[in-house]
């Protein structure tokens, strides 16, 4: 094996990302080297190269983006156990380590690279039958909005839900509240290709939000009463005003995006009158990783369409761009090593 390998490196001192040669990690005790065959590309991977977000555990200044990852097992650390060199797995998107939790792409290397070391415990087999573009995007733009559906939102059957953004995240939202049985399912973008997409992944309704008659629709669409769930992907401060205003009485807001500023609340009082629940959600966990993987296999949920393009990770700066600038609207970017 060479010595060294290509990874995309952001320094924040710096500020510079860029992808280069650095030492092909070893595994330790209880870790796996991956051999990465495919990673995500997500929106706060362009947030961190902005430094819109910073890590919080990072030792250092520099690390290895990518917190999307499938891969092929290559070699084990002293100590590991129930793990087969040549095993087809994900790696869950953090890590515990003294009471914190860790973010894999963030607070330590991750998956935009040749290979990665990650604790063997973090592994999640996946079947031959799932493609490595498609597994590499369940950890976050999947499992986040799955875990904020589920765990977080708790959303029952027959419940109203508003999707707020229909990016990475809320594509798979919408496609999940489906699966859960929400009803209605309204989705709300200012893109006319991304209400398209909210239909066409199982939306009953896709909104304009800067519609005159927005509130009027989101009414006749709930019967009068306002929405249940409203889930915010978006992370910026209108749509969560939005998204409250729209609330049923005891409705739950549940923020998913995250925008780095301020939240607030105009008013207390109608806020406590009302009853209205705030929630935050981050992430995902691991269970909900393998339940994913579980309802993948068994055929109940498919991500093909989820894949708007691959790059080779020596161009994870155009990735980047790409994203941020949603050119030709994507949904995950994959970068392939």
């Amino acid at each position: 094996m060479n010595a060294t390998m290509l990874a995309g490196r952001m320094n924040f001192a710096t500020g510079e990302f860029a992808v280069k040669e650095v030492p092909v990690p070893q595994a330790g005790p209880g870790e796996a080297r991956v051999q990465v065959k495919a990673a995500g590309v997500c929106l706060s991977d362009v947030h961190l190269i902005a430094r819109i977000l910073t890590p919080l555990f990072l030792n250092g200044d520099e690390v290895t983006l990518g917190h999307e990852v499938a891969g092929v097992v290559e070699s084990l650390g002293e100590g590991v156990q129930g793990v087969e060199v040549g095993a087809r797995v994900i790696v869950n998107a953090g890590k515990e380590l003294g009471g914190n939790l860790l973010t894999l792409g963030v607070d330590y290397d991750g998956g935009w690279a040749e290979y990665l070391v990650t604790p063997a415990d973090t592994l999640v087999p996946i079947p031959d039958s799932l493609p490595f573009d498609q597994a590499a995007i369940i950890p976050d733009a999947v499992s986040t909005p799955w875990g904020a559906i589920a765990w977080t939102g708790k959303v029952k059957q027959a419940e109203s839900v508003g999707v707020w953004g229909v990016g990475g995240l809320g594509a798979h939202g919408i496609q999940l509240l489906r699966f859960a049985g929400a009803a209605p399912i309204i989705a709300v973008d200012p893109v006319p290709a991304a209400r398209q997409r909210a239909l066409d992944f199982g939306a009953d309704l896709a909104l304009d939000p800067s519609a005159d008659d927005f509130d009027t629709q989101i009414r006749d669409a709930t019967g009068g009463v306002g929405i249940d769930v409203a889930i915010d992907f978006a992370g910026v401060a209108p749509v969560r005003k939005q998204a409250l205003d729209v609330l049923r009485i005891g409705g739950r807001l549940i923020l998913t995006g995250i925008s780095g500023g301020p939240l607030t609340v105009e008013s207390d009082v109608v806020f406590q009158y009302t009853r209205k629940q705030i929630l935050g959600h981050y992430g995902s966990e691991p269970r909900h990783v393998s339940e994913l993987v579980k309802l993948t296999k068994l055929g109940r949920l498919e991500f093909s369409r989820s894949i708007s393009k691959t790059l080779p990770l020596g161009e994870a700066a155009q990735a980047v761009h790409d994203l941020e600038n949603k050119v030709g609207n994507p949904i995950r970017i994959v970068l392939i090593p």
